[in-house]
């Protein structure tokens, strides 16, 4: 490939001008998703690469290079749709809702949600997982007493990624210290002073929004008529809820994520026919198609037929997209040309964090791809962070919080496509409600103008560009 002069600014920003305003029409006017938007910014960008001088060959390895970082991705997303599939089947799920409707207060559900999903990406560092396992389920109890969905499940998406951002089993929590040179548990015990006040306000504000409701919520007739249903269509038994715990020890054991998840399936599956008397060919078809079922309550059926690997595909084809457009998008260099004119603009800490964070959002909208919004920003900046003497887990710290999190404000991103399909939200109605989301980038921009817990390092004069790497689960 030959050399490429730089991209002025004014270029590099005309793909992703197209991109964002494709995607407000299509979303807020045609109703119709992401995938033109992104077939548009890859388009524009492929343009622009021609103009720049780029040899098509050249264009086509940018896209096969940012789709390769999804494959990893695309297979834990068709192992989660069999999850959901057996999970169903095996009662699982139904018995985490009728525990759910029997034991948890409507004036304290709220809260609960975030923090039991909380508390499960915690322990499993999987916000897909929490999302398509418990998420669901409180997303059925919450319909049952009557909240708000999408109150409930922009509940369950900041707990979700509490564990996303936190987890040291966390892939994103890994990634983001090893492109700034810093260990993991230094970058994990930095991130504790903007996670733990973001996760202790969104709790607070769940409480208060769910007391809104606690007049209302808990319509007994309904509530007794899920639960009711539930029994009557599956065996509920808590020795069912060892499936979920056994979850959580398999993945804690540090076990690769493929193999725990289809192992995870295995049992789900098992469990469904020693349990619920299901056939082989039940199961087999509850991981291809989802579970299919007639409870004969319309919520209850609205959040349990679900689950399958080909109610995945459509969220596949969103994560090639994103990865292909972020691919180009980084090989033509317009991500260079755009976090290098916010790096210009650097005058002290306070607008070095702010810089690190609106850059890191700026590559989450522009891709909506979770990795690249961690990986780009971080390598941009380290040598900054290095030159001014701060540390660079102030840097993983802040391109986790925009990055891991902020990213969900993103609605075409590849993670709020994924909860609305689990779900049954649109982005647009949970957004406003993920309040984690909007805290944790918040706080770190607070601590950059006032200095609290900016970490000081010095490095030596030579310095080096931070490392880079391919690899993106």
């Amino acid at each position: 490939m030959t050399s490429i002069r730089p991209i002025p600014l004014f270029k590099a920003i005309i793909p992703l001008c197209i991109l964002i305003a494709a995607a407000a029409f299509s979303i807020l006017k045609w109703k119709a998703g992401m995938f033109v938007p992104l077939t548009a910014g890859i388009i524009a960008t492929a343009l622009l690469g021609i103009h720049l001088g780029y040899k098509w060959s050249d264009l086509e390895r940018f896209l096969c290079d940012g789709v390769s970082r999804a494959l990893v991705v695309v297979f834990m997303l068709l192992l989660v749709g069999t999850i959901i599939g057996t999970w169903i089947l095996s009662g699982v799920i139904p018995t985490l809702i009728y525990y759910g409707l029997a034991f948890i207060s409507p004036d304290v559900f709220v809260p609960t949600v975030a923090f039991t999903t909380g508390i499960l990406s915690i322990a499993t560092g999987s916000s897909f997982t929490s999302i398509a396992t418990v998420g669901l389920a409180f997303m059925a109890v919450g319909q049952g007493m009557g909240f708000s969905p999408a109150l409930v499940a922009g509940a369950v998406i900041s707990g979700a990624f509490l564990g996303d951002k936190l987890s040291p089993l966390s892939d994103t929590t890994n990634v983001a210290p090893a492109m700034v040179d810093t260990d993991l548990f230094s970058h994990v015990r930095h991130m504790m002073w903007d996670t733990i006040p973001a996760f202790v306000l969104s709790l607070l504000l769940y409480w208060f929004l769910g007391m809104q409701y606690s007049g209302t919520a808990g319509n007994l007739e309904q509530v007794e008529g899920m639960m009711s249903a539930l029994e009557k269509t599956f065996t509920i038994h808590p020795l069912l809820l060892l499936l979920p715990a056994l979850t959580i020890f398999i993945i804690v054991k540090r076990l690769p994520a493929i193999p725990s998840l289809l192992l995870v399936t295995v049992l789900g599956g098992v469990i469904a026919m020693l349990v619920q008397g299901s056939s082989f060919t039940q199961v087999v078809q509850s991981m291809t198609n989802g579970y299919s079922g007639e409870s004969g309550v319309k919520e209850l059926d609205s959040i349990l037929n679900k689950g399958g690997m080909k109610a995945m595909f459509e969220t596949i084809a969103l994560v090639i997209l994103a990865t292909a457009l972020g691919g180009i998008l980084e090989g033509t260099g317009v991500f260079k040309a755009v976090l290098e004119s916010f790096i210009q603009k650097v005058r002290s800490t306070g607008s070095l964090i702010l810089s690190t964070v609106i850059s890191t959002l700026v590559v989450g909208f522009a891709s909506g791809a979770q990795f690249l919004a961690i990986i780009l920003p971080a390598r941009a900046f380290a040598k900054t962070y290095k030159e001014r003497g701060l540390d660079t887990k102030n840097l993983s710290r802040c391109v986790e919080a925009a990055g891991t999190v902020g990213i969900n404000l993103v609605p075409w991103s590849v993670p709020a496509f994924f909860a609305a399909k689990i779900l049954g939200v649109s982005p647009t109605e949970f957004i406003p409600f993920v309040f984690f989301a909007f805290l944790v980038p918040l706080i770190n921009v607070i601590y950059g103008f006032t200095g609290f817990t900016i970490a000081k390092k010095n490095y030596p004069e030579t310095i080096q560009s931070s490392p880079q790497t391919t690899q993106a689960t």
